[in-house]
């Protein structure tokens, strides 16, 4: 697989995102062997980037990925977040980015993740309640402790952005960019091309969406999170099917997938961009590994990068409020 450079970290230019194996999606942690097997198979194909983070589960995801490593650590580039647990006592889902909250969350993701250091460490999602220079003062000096190796941010505005590079600097960025969430290309982008940041990209198949298998929400159980997202309820889904039946009927022209024209879609807009595309299934993921080898015409870029907006927010309002802060 072609590799990619985010700031000074090498990888392979598709990653894994782990995340769905055991939380927020329909099926999620029913199979931990397919799982695991995935990321082997990963692996295998030259893989190198594996994410997951300490609030899925919680904490099971990063467990069932450091299960998956054993002996295999030093194949990969393991990144994992912090942030969206207070372990000082308010618990899941409160941001908190201090550094004593920090120091809890490293030492539990080393012991889960069975590791020594983290390749790319990311604060999930912006604290407005601490100075971001204090954040990556700590995380700064984490990496001088040999620790974390890397320091990434996710979601982060622009000002967030250049203030926490001036204290340290940023490897990546992890924020949600598809053929239908373009949010970053205006402001984003560019900023991180100016400061030389790498960009992951996450949901690349727009939540499964630009696959063009979910055709009713009928599909999901209680416990996926998509059920309530904005454009998979109601008369968006409805609207959205249009856009998935583009992208099919350009994939059919390519002789490529759905899944693997989005995401060689998104390896056209640079090569500091490595998407990690999530799956348990190993057939999926050798689908999206294939994306690898998918050449997009110009006629082909410019008809996706026209393709029909969105309808509806990308996350409900709650979550939208903690994005680009």
């Amino acid at each position: 697989m072609k590799h990619v450079h985010l700031r000074g970290l090498d990888v392979a230019r598709i990653g894994l995102g782990a995340m769905g194996m055991s939380f927020a999606f329909t099926g999620a942690g029913s199979d931990d062997a397919e799982s695991i097997r995935t990321i082997h198979r990963a692996i295998e194909l030259g893989v190198t980037l594996i994410d997951t983070a300490e609030i899925y589960g919680p904490y099971v995801n990063e467990d069932l990925v450091g299960r998956a490593l054993k002996g295999r650590r030093d194949d990969v580039v393991l990144a994992t977040k912090f942030g969206m647990i207070s372990h000082a006592g308010a618990g899941q889902g409160h941001l908190d980015s201090s550094p004593a909250n920090i120091r809890t969350a490293v030492e539990g993701s080393l012991q889960r993740l069975g590791t020594d250091r983290i390749d790319l460490y990311y604060q999930h999602r912006v604290d407005p309640n601490t100075p971001i220079e204090d954040t990556i003062g700590e995380l700064a000096d984490l990496v001088a402790e040999g620790k974390i190796r890397h320091i990434g941010l996710s979601e982060a505005g622009t000002a967030t952005i250049r203030r926490a590079n001036a204290v340290h600097p940023i490897t990546a960025l992890q924020s949600e960019y598809s053929l239908w969430t373009r949010d970053p290309e205006p402001e984003i982008l560019p900023l991180l091309r100016e400061l030389g940041i790498g960009f992951v990209p996450y949901s690349p198949l727009g939540k499964g969406f630009l696959t063009g298998t979910i055709r009713s929400t009928d599909q999901f159980d209680k416990t996926d999170f998509r059920a309530t997202n904005p454009r998979f309820t109601g008369e968006n889904f409805q609207r959205n099917l249009a856009i998935a039946d583009e992208v099919a009927a350009i994939a059919a022209e390519v002789g490529a997938t759905p899944a693997q024209v989005a995401i060689a879609w998104l390896l056209t807009k640079g090569d500091d961009i490595a998407p990690i595309p999530g799956t348990k299934r190993v057939a999926r993921l050798e689908e999206n590994v294939g994306a690898d080898s998918v050449e997009l015409t110009a006629d082909q870029v410019a008809k996706l990068d026209g393709l029909t907006p969105a309808s509806g927010d990308h996350h409900t309002e709650a979550q939208m409020e903690m994005i680009g802060r």
